[in-house]
């Protein structure tokens, strides 16, 4: 008991002194999460929208899939971009596997069906709040996906901060196409795992309390956002 509470008062030091490696892993971290939710958003936002307001055959299957996306498990897309980057994939000749980019793109295909299915909902609920009003000025469903994208924006906003916790949030996928290189890809969750299995129990702490900040960070804007836009837009 007394070892833990020893590399907790070391964590805390780490964290108030600024630690320059504890730093270097957190920023790559907050970037690369940035960058999937940002590139997860661009994909399923619109798809959402898309799914929410057409009607074509299939539909209903595809709000399943969707739906079952969401709990596909990352080792699996992990393993899935590892062989489409490894030298012998398609996509080989990039030469991105054990990159930050790497990461990127797992985090995104981990992103994009999450921000999709919510927003499908989102788009949903506005869509039968505009659905008459739009048809009788007589825009199409597929000329009203940005203006029902606009009206719910503070709500997909918090869809997006959804992707982006669950992108900061992941290990397994990021472990297998990111290689855990120190100063490379080296995020927060694959440190933590690491430097537990080594012993560096100071290290892995400070980095597990940053995420836990940055995770309570991003659901009280989410929460904020949402109760401003019911105050302001209700």
């Amino acid at each position: 008991m007394l070892e833990i509470f020893a590399s907790l008062g070391l964590a805390l030091e780490l964290i108030g002194g600024a630690d320059p490696t504890l730093l270097g892993i957190v920023v790559l971290s907050i970037e690369l999460s940035l960058v999937a939710a940002v590139a997860g958003a661009a994909i399923g936002l619109p798809l959402g929208a898309l799914i929410a307001v057409g009607r074509f055959p299939g539909r209903r299957s595809l709000i399943v899939l969707l739906n079952a996306l969401l709990g596909l498990p990352s080792v699996v897309v992990g393993l899935v971009v590892y062989l489409l980057l490894s030298r012998a994939g398609p996509l080989g000749s990039l030469g991105i596997l054990f990159t930050p980019a790497a990461i990127v793109v797992a985090q995104t295909l981990l992103v994009a069906p999450i921000v999709a299915a919510l927003a499908r909902q989102t788009a949903e609920d506005a869509w039968k709040d505009y659905e008459e009003q739009l048809t009788s000025l007589g825009v199409s469903r597929l000329r009203a996906v940005p203006t029902i994208l606009w009206d719910a924006r503070f709500s997909l906003l918090t869809v997006v901060l959804a992707g982006f916790g669950r992108a900061a949030s992941e290990v397994g996928a990021v472990m297998i196409v990111g290689g855990n290189i120190d100063g490379v890809t080296r995020v927060m969750t694959t440190a933590i795992a690491l430097e537990t299995s080594k012993g560096d129990l100071p290290l892995a702490l400070a980095l597990g309390l940053v995420l836990i900040a940055v995770v309570l960070a991003v659901n009280a804007g989410a929460y904020a956002i949402r109760e401003w836009s019911a105050r302001h837009h209700g």
